[in-house]
């Protein structure tokens, strides 16, 4: 899987939204200023290119449905950003979230709870 650019994800944020639909369709979901027809059109067939979606034919249009789902992708994304920028540490993601962000003990506590409650259940 590679990264997606801003427009790519855009578009695929879009097409996990609606399951599918047709390439006019995206853009109506989009906020403006809405990019033209071919632009949202070129993105959609870099997509495909990609593997992160597909198309069948109905009629003489296509519609595109997403390959890749978005949960797969936040996986990806988070796991790109953990290696990246916090050496694979999470002490280090927690340290930065607490400096950077200024949260506050109770929400280091409700973290922490959270991640006990997740770890219960695996």
């Amino acid at each position: 899987m590679r990264e997606l650019t801003k427009a790519e994800e855009q578009v695929m944020l879009i097409l996990w939204e609606m399951k599918e639909g047709l390439v006019k369709e995206v853009i109506e979901k989009m906020e403006p200023p809405k990019p033209a027809y071919n632009t949202v059109s070129t993105v959609i067939r870099v997509l495909e290119g990609k593997g992160f979606i597909d198309h069948k034919a109905v009629g003489n249009t296509h519609v595109y449905f997403p390959l890749i789902t978005e949960a797969e992708y936040k996986h990806f994304a988070f796991d790109k950003v953990m290696n990246n920028y916090f050496e694979n540490n999470y002490q280090s993601l927690v340290s930065f979230l607490v400096k950077e962000k200024n949260m506050d003990m109770n929400e280091l506590d409700e973290l922490i709870a959270l991640a006990e409650k997740l770890k219960e259940t695996k």
